[in-house]
């Protein structure tokens, strides 16, 4: 273990080779690092376990950090070719508990694990290819092809953690120990938790874009936050100091939970930290691989409705107020201890990295100023639900990383645990989880009068998905007609009155058709490739309602907010399955549709020949096929070679209309007319962009 230490890398200063070296050498300790942790399981046969009945079997996370890898480049225009599109679409997606993501295995041919591994060593050649020849000028940043490679050696990294906390979830007899490095052998009884003191301060939180270390969109903007005056425990809430809350009946006393938190622990009749055992001997741990009797003196590891329950519960017993910190608050415990970050480390000053050991450690075991393990151990709960600072702006090639958490539900942990390495282990790095999910996690608590302000971002502000909201819904404000609600009705006329139709949305955007559709259909399957979308269109469907933010004049806006009651849009919406799906992939499951509508994507396929010469089987006997496109083809997206229309050959032109009807006439009939519907996509309220669509209707011979 000790030779696949490393460090993040600063990706502004030496020379290009120096930093070529080094990027090799990180990602491959990265990648060995990652396949050893899958030593642990006892034979091949476990892969196809759940750790988690809300995650993927654990085959899924061996083969997603490879095809990040490749997805990511492919996506990137870094590489033209997949190594195998199956792989790429079956282990893409699916990390987080978001109501897109596929869960079900049915949908899901697993392959052998040997046709996995055999996948990851054709990708690591590839990647190490592109190390190797790629041009690379310094400074990185994000518009670098070395970007792609860190995001995706950052990415793998992140999953050395969520992965081992689903194997440490897995049955004991499942699993091998001492696979993994040497665990921390010190136990004992904990020393008593005490409060100290710390001055407020203004906190600026926000990663400047010049920042030497890679970092994830949500690490950057600029934020300042008025620190009161508060106490915080020296030491991280021990496993014997959280034993007092469950004698004293935490678990069986609703008063200390939140409204979340309560139905949380009756639907998981949870009586105990998850990663707790009880016996005749009395309690044990389960670490990764093993079992060990309870060590008192290390941190608990709980999610964060437990940790709300316990400072609930010593509040009372208490009479004065203790909570978690905020993101800021945390900062400033940091700043007080004199802590510094990864690039002024020598060795770890704290449980991180993989330096001192694969678990936890007695909470007073890494000194920090007057703190204990303010960096490393456990990860600290906080909070603060996450949102992105001022200023925040989506990386293109990651869309879905951070704002699908920006809803209220994710909250922020700090500081890194004993297996953070990499991005994971700096300063800045802003990481955030359901608040009923594991991590290796626990918690400090603070005690302060002072109320607690969380900052809320209710209004999406994001510019392309506002526009993108506008463009679906705007005729909530104007009069403007919608081109989703025309395109709605000339599927209608065409369907007619048959409820039992399975329609399929390939261009979900916000969800404007399939809402439209929702009323008259009970089967509607509507795919996006991006999170940032659907979440406006899960909002929606879930609470009925969502917000943004629309450009009037340059920095004057206007807020919006969409009810579908208003627009008559609420019956039969949870006919919708919204889905995040890469189109130019898609999965084998996606099939059996009476009608399958392609509304303005035409033109963003990377090879739309070969995905139209593919479309018949996933349509029924039939069925009904309807492209709406304006044949704007875009280098970016379609190299010229795969263009349908829009050239001249031997001197002639070929039109998109011509071109597209030669390549459905194999396998498709034309039965209607081409029609052109306008399509009104808006900038600011006084600039609208206009496009006529094609609307061209064929049925499957």
């Amino acid at each position: 273990m000790k030779d696949l230490i490393t460090k993040t890398i600063d990706l502004r200063s030496g020379t290009p080779e120096e930093k070529r070296r080094e990027i090799r050498d990180y990602f491959l300790k990265t990648w060995a690092v990652d396949e050893l942790l899958y030593t642990q399981l006892k034979s091949d046969d476990v892969f196809y376990h759940r750790g988690d009945p809300l995650r993927h079997i654990i085959l899924f996370y061996l083969g997603h950090t490879a095809v990040f890898f490749i997805n990511k480049l492919f996506l990137g225009k870094i590489i033209d070719q997949r190594i195998n599109p199956k792989f790429e679409s079956t282990f893409a997606i699916g990390v987080d508990e978001m109501s897109w993501d596929d869960l079900d295995n049915n949908h899901y041919d697993w392959p052998p694990v040997p046709e996995v591994r055999r996948y990851r060593d054709k990708a690591k050649e590839a990647i190490l290819n592109i190390i190797d020849t790629a041009p690379l000028s310094l400074p990185i940043d994000w518009e670098s092809p070395f970007w792609i490679i860190m995001m995706g050696i950052e990415h793998e990294r992140i999953h050395l953690e969520t992965s081992s906390v689903l194997i440490r979830q897995l049955p004991l007899d499942k699993v091998v120990p001492n696979l993994f490095g040497e665990r921390c052998a010190e136990t004992g009884s904990a020393p008593q938790n005490e409060l100290i003191d710390v001055k407020g301060a203004a906190m600026k939180l926000g990663k400047p874009m010049e920042h030497p270390f890679y970092g994830w969109d949500n690490e950057y903007g600029n934020y300042t936050e008025e620190v009161g005056d508060f106490k915080a425990a020296k030491y991280l809430t021990s496993n014997q100091e959280f034993l007092g809350f469950m004698e004293d009946g935490g678990y069986e006393t609703e008063k200390y939970w939140t409204e979340e938190g309560w139905n949380w622990r009756n639907f998981k009749k949870a009586q105990m930290p998850l990663f707790w055992r009880k016996d005749e001997n009395g309690y044990r741990l389960r670490l990764i691989a093993e079992e060990i009797p309870m060590p008192w003196n290390w941190p608990v590891e709980v999610n964060y409705l437990e940790a709300k329950a316990f400072c609930n519960w010593k509040s009372e017993k208490a009479g004065q107020t203790y909570r978690l910190p905020t993101e800021a608050e945390w900062y400033r415990l940091h700043e007080v201890s004199g802590l510094k970050d990864v690039m002024e480390w020598g060795s770890a000053p704290g449980n991180i990295n993989l330096e001192h050991g694969t678990s936890p450690c007695p909470v007073d075991k890494f000194k920090q100023g007057d703190f204990y393990d303010v960096i490393g151990n456990v990860w600290q709960l906080t909070e603060t639900p996450i949102t992105g600072f001022p200023g925040f702006k989506v990386h293109p090639l990651y869309d879905d990383f951070s704002t699908p958490t920006f809803d209220g539900k994710h909250n922020l942990i700090k500081g890194g645990s004993w297996i953070s390495t990499g991005n994971e282990a700096t300063l800045h790095s802003r990481y955030a989880f359901r608040r009923h999910f594991y991590q290796h996690a626990g918690f400090r608590y603070i005690q302060s009068d002072a109320p607690l302000v969380i900052k809320r971002n209710d209004y999406e502000t994001d510019p392309e998905v506002t526009l993108a909201s506008e463009k679906d819904w705007g005729d909530a404000f104007s009069d403007t007609p919608v081109f989703a609600k025309q395109l709605a009705s000339r599927i209608r006329a065409i369907l007619g009155e048959d409820p039992s139709a399975k329609i399929l949305d390939l261009n979900a955007d916000t969800g404007r058709l399939a809402f439209e559709l929702a009323p008259y259909y009970n089967h509607i399957t509507a795919l996006d490739f991006t999170a940032r979308m659907l979440r406006m269109a899960n909002q929606l469907q879930t609470q009925g309602a969502m917000r943004y933010t629309m450009e009037d004049e340059n920095d004057l806006v206007f807020y919006r907010e969409v009810v579908l009651k208003e627009l008559g849009l609420v019956e039969g919406a949870e006919h919708i399955l919204f889905m995040q799906a890469d189109i130019n992939n898609l999965k084998p499951v996606y099939t059996g549709y009476d009608l399958i509508v392609m509304p303005d994507i035409l033109h963003k396929l990377a090879k739309p020949r070969e995905f139209l010469r593919a479309l018949p089987e996933r349509l029924n006997n039939n069925g009904i096929l309807i492209i709406a496109t304006d044949y704007k083809w875009d280098m970016k997206d379609t190299a010229h070679k795969y263009w349908i229309g829009g050239y001249k050959k031997d001197g002639e032109p070929v039109t998109g209309l011509d071109a597209l009807t030669k390549v459905l006439s194999e396998n498709f009939d034309s039965i209607r007319e081409p029609e052109d519907i306008l399509l009104t996509v808006p900038k600011t309220s006084r600039i609208k962009e206009l496009r006529m669509q094609q609307v061209t209707v064929w049925r499957k011979k």
